[in-house]
């Protein structure tokens, strides 16, 4: 019996085999198959940012992939066209089989009147005067395949020619009021005299001055409201542009308007509508049983109070304010006048939000294969309770837990290792500080207590129980800029069990042991985040982060009060606690080169000085490069610190490759390759060095020094390829090192040898 149905499974790739031939069989009649666009041809092509930009859109609107594209590529095809074999093959076909094989498998042609190309070229001609190629042309011809006539190609042809700039640039006058509003600050304005005519940014302007005029209380006052006359004839390749008021604005649009009843509509889980009311303060709440959440937290969202004057931007912010309590599934504002009346100036908002679910969870499952040849599974479980108090609060708990045993056996090593922990964080959603510290902030804030615990084991090495909280502050003043204020974390190392192998290691290094051993670590951080990239009109981007933390100061001067000195052993519950001042630096610049070419680079960089209980850092806070995200051609923890000999045995875990200072550098270069398909050239180069020379073996040489600095950079390159899915990014980088920092026996100073780094990186994202 099994023989006879292995024998059936011969005759299955034979209707494929038969329509392979031919993928044009089944075409309607009059139609071509679209086999990809076989070249975009532009002459004149401008190639200055603007007309960089213009030739973006014009080959998103070219571009459509044809059957079996590559990568979504619509100029190169994947050489067997199997959907196309498996559509001219069960195509029509009554049977039950045929109609799984066809629903499984086939994948209808792309036709060529479906293309349209026709429609496309239009639409380019279009995008060329909408950028200021007013003299620009397009057009298309289908480019039959040499062997069957039935396949086409689309050679599309593109003049772009010099683009219009705009000459002279006036804002009409209006009325007293609005036309201040309209002309000034003139610093704001997108469009300025010598800049190319481009109506996306002529739109972009009209938005700009209708949020001026809305956030000035013009509730009414719509984009369209403004009105461009432009004339290019007065100059050759100029624009005189006009702008003003369109005929047909309305005149409630022209006056301002003032924030009247504020009335909030609760509606339940199942949108079940509110059927009782009370007042709170400028609120009027509607409910349904019963409030699930506080009137002072709904009412210490609003931006805006009865009197004052419309403003879009405090109406985006009492959103978001209110989102951010993840209390409703949604929150939208409506508005009314308060009358009929001609002079009526008053507006009556409701907000209607709906409850969201009280409890959410998620589970996370995942399997790991690392270079030390352990494998294993782990999982993440998590659960939310949201709006705790009644104010908005969550609070989470998280459980994790990962198993990883040796393959082969070959170490002789009985215990394998294992990982697990529980976490538990409540979030406020805003800022709790002292009264007299309290301000309300134009963007959500946020304060977070968490509590966690958990066990490493790592069978050739240690086993250690840790165990902390700590307290935050998040808030952002702008849309820009961000900052966090830790003014409490406290967390508890304790090394419950050693193995042979780690005393050895130990007994060499015993900074090392110390960096491990049982500390309580109290410290205060604070961080400041400024990136650009949400508000900036520019192509070219800047993300810089600061980080300060110190650890036992307010403990060590309580000893110092009590009459103990700076440099006398302090305990906390009778374990030594850490002193030490952290610094961290990271600065990432995104410089676009054209549509299709970007350059970012990377500089990071920290240095922390222990002092007090111990000269030695706890090993949680030293620094170590390598990795996917760091110098790519050397595994994560497997250089430095300075000129210090990597371990000979490859099996271990590089425990001692930390230091106190770090210096890192990147430069990569990506390209688009075809379709959605990314290139990526790179130059990473950095290390981690001591403050202090330890001694011990394999460390002796880790201080830095001056004298011989750029030999202790480790330097490494490497290319990778992208997949973009939008809403995510595959990596595949490869890196090989140039420079070790260490000796290898070769002179010069591309001194690698076949020893050393080889990296081969997966990772979901771009690095930096």
């Amino acid at each position: 019996m099994r023989a006879k149905k292995l024998r059936w499974l011969w005759l299955l790739p034979l209707p494929v085999m038969w329509t392979a031939c031919s993928t044009t069989g089944h075409l309607p009649p009059d139609e071509r198959l679209y086999t990809g666009i076989r070249k975009i041809e532009v002459t004149d092509e401008d190639r200055s940012d603007a007309g960089d930009e213009a030739m973006r859109e014009i080959e998103a609107a070219l571009a459509c992939p044809p059957n079996n594209a590559f990568f979504g590529s619509s100029q190169i095809r994947l050489p067997l066209p199997f959907g196309l074999w498996m559509y001219n093959a069960f195509v029509g076909k009554p049977g039950k089989f045929d109609r799984w094989m066809f629903k499984s498998f086939a994948s209808a042609p792309v036709l060529l009147s479906s293309v349209n190309p026709e429609l496309r070229t239009g639409i380019v001609r279009n995008l060329l005067r909408e950028h200021g190629y007013f003299n620009g042309v397009a057009s298309w011809e289908a480019v039959p395949h040499d062997r069957d006539s039935l396949k086409v190609k689309i050679h599309y042809r593109l003049t772009m020619n010099e683009p219009y700039t705009y000459d002279t640039i006036e804002y009409r006058r209006i009325q007293p009021r609005t036309d201040t509003l309209l002309k000034f600050p003139e610093e704001e304005r997108l469009i300025r005299p010598g800049d190319p005519f481009n109506v996306i940014r002529l739109e972009d302007e009209r938005r700009r001055i209708a949020l001026r005029m809305r956030n000035s209380g013009y509730f009414y006052f719509r984009p369209g409201h403004i009105a461009y006359t432009a004339d290019s004839t007065l100059s050759p390749r100029k624009v005189s542009l006009r702008v003003g008021l369109s005929q047909d604005v309305p005149p409630a649009a022209l006056r301002p308007w003032k924030i009247g009843d504020i009335a909030v509509r609760l509606y339940g889980y199942a949108s079940e509508p509110p059927t009782d009311s009370l007042r709170y303060g400028d609120l009027t709440l509607h409910f349904r049983d019963r409030l699930h959440i506080r009137p002072e937290a709904i009412a210490r969202q609003f931006r805006f109070r009865p009197g004052d004057l419309y403003s879009q931007t405090r109406q985006a912010q009492t959103q978001a304010g209110l989102n951010h309590l993840a209390v409703f599934r949604y929150a939208d504002m409506q508005y009314a006048p308060r009358s009929e009346s001609a002079r009526c100036d008053t507006l009556n908002v409701t907000v209607r939000a709906m409850y969201d679910l009280p409890l959410s969870g998620e589970t996370e499952i995942n399997f790991a294969a690392n270079s030390n040849r352990r494998i294993g599974p782990g999982a993440t479980f998590s659960l939310t309770k949201n709006n705790l108090f009644g104010r908005g609060e969550s609070l989470g708990v998280s459980l994790n837990g990962t198993y990883e045993w040796l393959t082969g056996r070959s170490s002789g090593s009985l215990t394998d290792n294992y990982e697990y922990g529980a976490t538990g964080t409540l979030v406020f959603p805003r800022v709790l500080l002292p009264d007299f510290f309290r301000r309300t902030y134009d963007f959500p804030s946020s304060t977070t207590f968490q509590l966690y615990a958990g066990r490493l084991n790592r069978a050739d090495f240690f086993r250690i129980l840790s165990f902390g909280g700590s307290a935050a502050y998040d808030f952002n003043p702008n849309p820009i800029r961000h900052h966090s204020f830790t003014p409490f974390r406290l967390s508890f190392n304790r090394l419950e069990r050693t193995t042979a192998r780690f005393d050895s290691i130990a007994g060499n290094n015993r900074a090392l042991f110390r960096s491990l051993r049982n500390q309580f670590i109290p410290a205060v951080s604070y961080t400041y985040t400024l990136d650009n990239a949400p508000v900036r009109q520019e192509r070219h981007t800047t993300w810089w982060q600061f980080s300060v933390t110190e650890s036992g100061n307010l403990l060590s001067s309580a000893y110092a009060l009590a009459g103990k000195g700076f440099g006398a052993p302090k305990n906390l519950l009778g374990n030594p606690f850490s002193q030490f001042l952290k610094l961290t630096s990271e600065l990432r610049y995104h410089h676009v080169l054209n549509r299709n070419h970007n350059l970012v680079i990377r500089i990071a960089g920290g240095a922390i000085w222990s002092y007090g209980n111990s000269t030695v850092s706890p090993y949680s806070e030293q620094f170590y490069v390598g990795g996917a995200n760091s110098i790519r051609a050397f595994a994560i923890r497997s250089i430095g610190p300075g000129r210090s000999l990597p371990d000979g045995d490859r099996r271990l875990d590089n425990l001692d490759h930390t230091g106190d200072i770090k210096l890192e550098g990147n430069l990569e270069y990506r390209f688009r390759l075809v379709g959605d398909l990314e290139g990526a050239l790179f130059l990473d180069a950095g290390n981690v060095w001591l403050l202090r020379d330890e001694g011990g073996e394999g460390r002796s040489d880790g201080a830095l020094a001056w004298r011989h600095f750029l030999n202790d950079v480790a330097v490494g390159a490497g290319a990778g390829i992208r997949y973009n899915f939008e809403v995510l990014v595959i990596r595949f980088d490869a890196g090989i090192a140039l420079h070790v920092p260490y000796d290898t026996g070769k002179n010069g100073y591309f001194n690698k040898t076949r020893r050393e780094g080889f990296g081969f990186h997966i990772a979901v994202g771009y690095p930096f």
